[in-house]
């Protein structure tokens, strides 16, 4: 397409769970509804059409070992935006993508800074490893590099106690997510274990990342305080190798959490029906690939959630959360398009038919 086309959208145009349109146009790389006055260069796709899918839990420019270079960072990026996620909460990683920000044929990014962590309590070459009299000065140095969001690691394991337990003192995330708000940022947290979560909530935390740890005393709390969860289904799959590589050596460790695997679906399904808010991430860009939106829909719909609740989980309410718009008029056209009703098949995602970034058919 040249930089003056139009590109007419038709089909059935899912601007929200309930309302859906028929056809739309994108004009200077943005969405009408109204037909422009004298289109001459148009060109047309049809199809069911999504605004652009959310992985609100992804790490680009990392992997397994920490930083990546950019070339590498770019095809994380574009595996995400080939598989029709056009917008990325990037939960942490410690290399500059920035650069991104000047692609238009790249995905949207948001990003929470680098992972602040207890010195010697996460995986190495992730995360600023500090004590907690440092904790308010990262997270303000997080807040304003990010784009409005701070992610803490909120527990990992102590190897003096062989499992899982919380890494900050009460007081300590109760000055840094004050600070965090007072820069105008939210604060997010991994957290895979149980005693972490309530002195997180009761701090003021806006997110939990993969919440395994709730349980029926918790769950009421984050559903009061509208705490978010991103439960990562995809990597929590991974929880049973990861439990037979350390028990040897952290038994008590890898008992729980095969424990935590084996609830997983209803942890999720029980957060949902108390009415905490759900959304779609991978965390992608560890061990795990990119480019796995669609599976965590899916996953969402195994632990119970209705499928069309699982799709705006990842797509209309994510976007809402992060602040960022949908098939809205004058909205960037990020979209995908596909040949069935993803509403009634979630696994239709799997298989984008086009997907248009800025306005252009990329995919």
């Amino acid at each position: 397409m040249s930089e003056r086309a139009v590109l007419h959208v038709k089909g059935r145009i899912l601007v929200g769970p309930d309302e859906v349109r028929d056809e739309l146009w994108v004009v200077g790389g943005r969405i009408s509804y109204d037909r422009p006055a004298a289109a001459r260069d148009v060109a047309t796709v049809e199809g069911w059409v999504l605004p652009g899918l959310v992985d609100a839990h992804c790490h680009v420019g990392l992997d397994q070992h920490g930083p990546v270079p950019a070339e590498t960072a770019e095809k994380q990026a574009l595996t995400d935006r080939d598989a029709g996620a056009l917008l990325l909460r990037d939960a942490g990683s410690p290399s500059d993508t920035r650069w991104i920000d000047d692609r238009d044929d790249l995905p949207k990014i948001i990003r929470a800074g680098r992972h602040i962590a207890r010195t010697r309590r996460y995986i190495r070459n992730y995360a600023w490893e500090i004590e907690p009299d440092d904790l308010v000065a990262y997270v303000a140095q997080e807040a304003r590099r990010g784009d409005g969001w701070v992610k803490l690691v909120g527990d990992w394991i102590d190897r003096d106690l062989g499992d899982l337990s919380a890494c900050w003192p009460r007081g300590a995330v109760e000055a840094a997510i004050a600070e965090a708000h007072r820069l105008g940022a939210r604060v997010t947290a991994h957290c895979f274990a149980e005693d972490s979560l309530r002195d997180l909530v009761e701090a003021g935390i806006d997110c939990v990342e993969h919440a395994t740890g709730l349980t029926d005393e918790t769950i009421p709390l984050f559903a009061e305080r509208g705490v978010a969860i991103v439960p990562t289904l995809v990597n929590i799959a991974t929880f049973p190798s990861l439990a037979a590589g350390g028990k040897a050596k952290f038994p008590r460790w890898s008992a729980h959490m095969r424990r935590l695997h084996e609830r997983r679906y209803d942890t999720v399904r029980s957060a949902y029906d108390a009415g905490v808010p759900v959304f779609v991430g991978t965390d992608a860009g560890g061990s795990l690939a990119h480019g796995l939106a669609a599976d965590e829909v899916a996953e969402l719909t195994r632990a119970g959630i209705p499928p069309v609740e699982a799709l705006s989980a990842g797509t209309w309410a994510a976007r809402a959360w992060l602040g960022r718009p949908g098939l809205d008029e004058g909205a960037p056209a990020d979209l995908v398009v596909y040949a069935a009703d993803p509403r009634a098949d979630v696994r239709v995602l799997t298989d984008p038919r086009h997907v248009v970034l800025n306005g252009r058919v990329v995919g």
